[in-house]
């Protein structure tokens, strides 16, 4: 399955990918107020998101998303990060993703060097595999994150 090199390849270069979405998110004006959290905590959140892409998307069990993206939800809530910037942080680290699916969709590789001798086009079905089990991977981290930016701010109203 071709969608499974690309995976590995978004896997193998989740460094660059991370590095270009945190800059991204820290200097994009809907996500101002991203700027106040430590970028030692922000970075490895995005980085889990592009190493474990092949591990989240072809594993139907949603027990490791739920808790990852329900605990990012109540700590941006705890954090007093807008929902939507939230929201858009996804969005982004989405958008970082098939940005790279696109430049790198005709090349396969070995371990981390694509090299030219390597290119080979993939089939446009394994890119539409791809960026549907993409897609369906950040619709239910976005599930998960409203559920646990909603059950921190339903405890934040009960203790009040």
């Amino acid at each position: 399955m071709l969608a499974i090199r690309l995976i590995q390849l978004i896997e193998n270069h989740s460094e660059s990918l991370t590095s270009e979405a945190l800059q991204d998110v820290l200097t994009n004006e809907n996500t101002a107020s991203f700027r106040r959290v430590p970028k030692a905590e922000l970075e490895p959140r995005i980085a889990a998101l592009y190493q474990n892409l092949g591990k989240w998307i072809g594993d139907p069990k949603d027990d490791e998303i739920r808790q990852e993206y329900e605990q990012w939800g109540r700590t941006r809530f705890r954090q007093g990060i807008p929902f939507s910037e939230v929201v858009y942080v996804l969005m982004l680290t989405k958008r970082h993703l098939r940005k790279f699916i696109r430049e790198h969709g005709l090349v396969t590789f070995s371990g981390d060097r694509v090299t030219p001798d390597e290119l080979v086009p993939v089939e446009l079905y394994a890119i539409q595999e791809l960026n549907y089990l993409v897609g369906d991977f950040f619709d239910r981290a976005l599930y998960y994150l409203v559920r646990g930016y909603e059950s921190a701010a339903m405890a934040h109203r009960a203790a009040v």
